[in-house]
């Protein structure tokens, strides 16, 4: 079992950055590749970055290549998201994945998942 607890949102203006980070608990965090989806009022669950267990390979939706990076800390058992250079249409609650596989962007393959922090971007 792993425990998930994301924080770092808020509300920030068209341009502006955040930070957000998941902290995990519970079984070996560096056994799981991770993953933030987000999900905007009235729309499904999207991807938006994984990374793989290791750190060493990154991915992430074309809508924020360029503006988000993900980065993981094994040691500190913590995943997160930078988020720069934010736009109105990044206005989601974001949710952080933990994943049994070495890479993954479907949600359906992610087996555990924290509670989303409320991201809004104002223009």
């Amino acid at each position: 079992q792993v425990q998930l607890v994301e924080s770092g949102g808020g509300l920030v203006q068209a341009g502006g950055s955040l930070r957000l980070s998941c902290a995990a608990s519970g079984r070996a965090f560096s056994n799981y590749a991770m993953g933030w989806f987000r999900q905007a009022p009235g729309k499904e669950r999207e991807f938006v970055a994984a990374i793989r267990w290791t750190g060493g390979s990154t991915y992430s939706v074309d809508s924020v290549k360029g503006r988000f990076t993900i980065s993981r800390d094994n040691v500190k058992n913590t995943v997160y998201l930078q988020m720069n250079s934010l736009k109105p249409e990044d206005t989601a609650v974001y949710y952080c994945a933990a994943s049994s596989r070495s890479r993954s962007t479907r949600s359906n393959e992610y087996d555990y998942w924290g509670q989303g922090t409320q991201v809004t971007v104002s223009s």
